[in-house]
């Protein structure tokens, strides 16, 4: 089914257009040698928005279980700048897009995508895309990492 809806998300041209501008504002970012964490971020969110189904966003410690530049105190000051410089317009123009896709029953599904690439757009540095299984089997073991601490205190 991800693949299908992958397909569909790009036919009429909506991932396509979509992951430009991720790719135009990681490209703008590039531009500086400061930018080269944000335009990082921008092109790995350029390629899941390409193919947002069967896949999502999660923070790079979750993956790794060490801290990168994006997860640490820096990450927070890098993401703050970054929403202000890029992010609100990407979430912007993903937050319209999602109101034009739910307009139809059919464009539901298109219209969640945009709204996952929204939250997106908050704090990209520091994220990687995985697999919907990894993502949940991460939710679970921090789940079940969170009850053993409640049970020790």
């Amino acid at each position: 089914m991800p693949l299908l809806l992958n397909i569909l998300w790009n036919v009429p041209g909506l991932g396509f257009i979509a992951a430009a501008m991720w790719a135009l504002a990681g490209c703008i970012m590039a531009l500086t040698i400061v930018g080269l964490p944000w335009a990082k971020a921008c092109f790995i969110l350029a390629s899941f928005t390409l193919a947002p189904f069967g896949r999502e966003v999660v923070s790079r410690r979750d993956v790794s279980g060490e801290d990168s530049l994006g997860t640490g105190p820096l990450g927070l000051v890098a993401n703050t700048l970054w929403f202000l410089l890029a992010g609100f317009w990407l979430m912007v123009m993903h937050i319209l897009a999602a109101i034009a896709a739910a307009v139809t029953i059919i464009g539901l599904p298109f219209a969640w995508a945009h709204l996952k690439l929204a939250a997106a757009t908050f704090a990209p540095v520091g994220k990687v895309v995985v697999p919907q299984d990894v993502a949940e089997a991460i939710r679970r073991n921090k789940g079940d990492a969170a009850l053993r601490g409640m049970r020790r205190g």
